[in-house]
């Protein structure tokens, strides 16, 4: 039988996980959101061109909040009623699979409208690049990558780390995802201060991405794919790609729709001319929705996973005084 502290647990990640279903992401005063407005505020009085300096914020963060998650476990540990709302609103507060979808059925509406200022104004709430000289193709094919990659990311990492760390798992990893998308990606200013927070993400997702593209292949036919072109085009082409974990993802996505990914990316300045991955058509509007539906049933996968495993898993012996 599960433990006294597994069950509230693996309870409160299925609850969590029905609340980002149902409610998406909290609409006012998210602790993520404060959490990043406090790392703005400590960078601007640490950084330094400096790989060291951006290591000691990284680590200072991210410390801070699993200590949090830590002192939350320890303070529910023999009140199985709080551990299951502590983990359920946990949950809820750093999970964003519901959000990503509904940012990307508002592309596939305005895709679907023809309007193409629109699209290209919500580009930013889901992917990083340049949308200004982009036309309808480009903007559903980024919007598919980066539903993609972030069914990880958003979604299934942190049930992953919440199945294996509890509470100190889920903040942490959220902590370690959030400073990898301030400070992670490659300018002049964070290309050192940034790197120890992006290489930390890299390593967080390692495992979560290889669970999202196993469960893209299970779950293929929800979005009318096949699972053999799925595992097939995530083992041919997740390793071109050159993120050591959005690859698989993408990859994985492209075999299950049925699609051609990849091409030219503009971030500002700077151009990055990725891999194809798959053999497929290009994306339309369309393929958007379908990308949501196969993301969904990813993450709600996932998040029966992370239950289950909380539910299997041994629990530590009580300290005696």
């Amino acid at each position: 039988m599960p433990s006294r502290s597994d069950l509230p647990t693996a309870l409160g990640l299925a609850l969590g996980a029905a609340a980002d279903l149902l409610l998406a992401d909290p609409a006012r005063r998210h602790p993520v959101a404060g959490f990043g407005t406090l790392a703005a505020a400590l960078e601007r009085r640490v950084w330094r061109d400096s790989r060291a300096a951006g290591a000691g914020y990284a680590a200072v963060l991210v410390g801070a909040a699993a200590g949090l998650g830590t002192a939350a476990d320890r303070a529910t540990r023999e009140h199985p009623a709080a551990r299951t709302a502590a983990v359920a609103v946990a949950t809820w507060t750093v999970l964003g699979g519901t959000s990503l979808g509904r940012a990307a059925a508002a592309m596939a509406a305005a895709l679907e409208a023809g309007d193409l200022p629109t699209a290209r104004a919500l580009l930013p709430t889901l992917a990083g690049r340049d949308p200004s000289t982009l036309d309808a193709a480009e903007l559903a094919r980024a919007t598919v990558e980066s539903v993609a990659e972030n069914t990880s990311d958003a979604a299934v990492a942190p049930l992953v780390w919440g199945a294996l760390a509890g509470l100190p798992g889920l903040l942490g990893y959220r902590a370690v995802n959030t400073l990898d998308a301030m400070v992670g990606h490659r300018s002049p200013r964070y290309a050192r201060f940034g790197w120890a927070a992006a290489r930390t993400d890299d390593v967080a997702n390692w495992l979560p991405a290889r669970l999202t593209a196993a469960l893209t292949v299970a779950v293929a036919p929800v979005a009318g794919g096949s699972p053999r072109d799925a595992l097939r085009v995530w083992r041919r082409d997740g390793a071109a790609h050159p993120s050591p974990n959005a690859g698989r993802c993408e990859a994985a996505a492209a075999g299950a729709l049925g699609l051609r990914l990849g091409g030219r990316n503009v971030y500002g300045s700077r151009v990055e001319d990725r891999p194809v991955l798959g053999d497929g058509r290009a994306p339309a509007s369309s393929d958007v929705v379908r990308s949501v539906r196969l993301s969904r049933a990813v993450w709600l996968a996932a998040a029966a996973l992370a239950a289950a495993a909380r539910l299997t898993a041994r629990s530590r012996p009580a300290a005696r005084g």
